[in-house]
């Protein structure tokens, strides 16, 4: 067989997976993204092999490969995990017998505390914010949205005004997976969205989005990229040295719940984790954090 079918029948593999998870698992296009860039990977190391005709010896010869230009761990466990799903879809569709992966054991991770945001630092990254600037009160709401309800930034930017249940104090939220979930958002918040809403959004919005909420100064939906960049900007205003992101004010969220004793499936909800043991590494954070009032309050310490 030529490298040019080899090619063509790899892509045709890859195509079908792809397609697959799109309509079965409901995965959103960033996700799928990473699934193609993780098999192209392997695709690359092996350009002339047909991926169906890939065996044990050949994945093995990949992660030393990947091992040797010095991937981290958390990387591999990634390609691993994507590659297994992909030929776990070839068995299932009968085009390969067995998964080359199937005796591949994902390497054990240490679990790594997310970076959060002390309260007081929220307070002085807001303080930051150039009120003589229309965009002022937008920057606000994006922070009191993320830190007061737990958003993913890709919540924040797909949220309608139409989702919002201000009355009854809650906001729906449409997750991964199209899963929803209703988020509650507190008073402080209530009064910020409506401030925003008539001293920005009423300004700038356009026919085209006439229910997104969060908008650019253009009137069109606001991007990802502008709200990490508008993080980072007023983290490096407040002289905040941590390595800020839009998920920084949802670890932030978590961890407050956390130390406070709000009930750990009460945050898994909130959060909308589909499984509670992604909700528990904010314990470990909470013991961390418990340690070191100990250490820094306790005389006996």
């Amino acid at each position: 067989m030529s490298r040019d079918q080899v090619e063509v029948e790899n892509a045709e593999l890859i195509e079908e997976f792809i397609a697959t998870l799109s309509i079965d698992r409901s995965l959103s296009e960033n996700t799928a993204s990473a699934y193609l860039t993780d098999i192209q990977k392997l695709v690359s190391f092996m350009p002339n092999k047909n991926l169906a005709e890939v065996n044990s010896q050949d994945i093995n010869d990949f992660l030393i490969f990947l091992s040797d230009i010095g991937l981290n761990p958390r990387s591999v466990a990634r390609i691993i995990s994507g590659l297994k799903s992909f030929y776990k879809n070839l068995v299932i569709t009968e085009i390969i017998k067995h998964n080359p992966l199937q005796t591949i054991l994902t390497p054990k991770l240490p679990k790594k505390l997310p970076e959060v945001l002390s309260h007081i630092e929220i307070e002085s990254m807001m303080s930051r914010i150039d009120f003589s600037k229309i965009s002022g009160e937008r920057d606000k709401t994006i922070i009191m949205l993320m830190y007061g309800s737990g958003l993913r930034v890709s919540e924040l930017t797909s949220l309608s005004i139409s989702d919002l249940y201000l009355d009854e104090g809650f906001i729906k939220i449409l997750g991964k997976g199209d899963k929803e979930r209703l988020v509650p958002v507190g008073a402080k918040t209530i009064t910020q969205i409506g401030y925003y809403m008539s001293h920005y959004r009423n300004h700038v919005a356009t026919k085209k989005v006439n229910n997104q909420l969060i908008l650019n100064q253009k009137g069109a939906a606001l991007s990802r990229i502008t709200v990490f960049k508008v993080l980072k900007d007023l983290a490096a205003k407040a002289k905040i040295n941590k390595n800020i992101s839009p998920h920084t004010l949802r670890h932030s969220f978590a961890t407050v719940l956390v130390e406070a004793g709000a009930d750990l499936r009460a945050i898994q909800q909130m959060l909308g984790h589909e499984s509670i043991t992604t909700t528990e590494i904010y314990t470990h954070l909470d013991k961390s954090y418990l340690k070191s009032v100990i250490e820094q309050f306790h005389p006996r310490s």
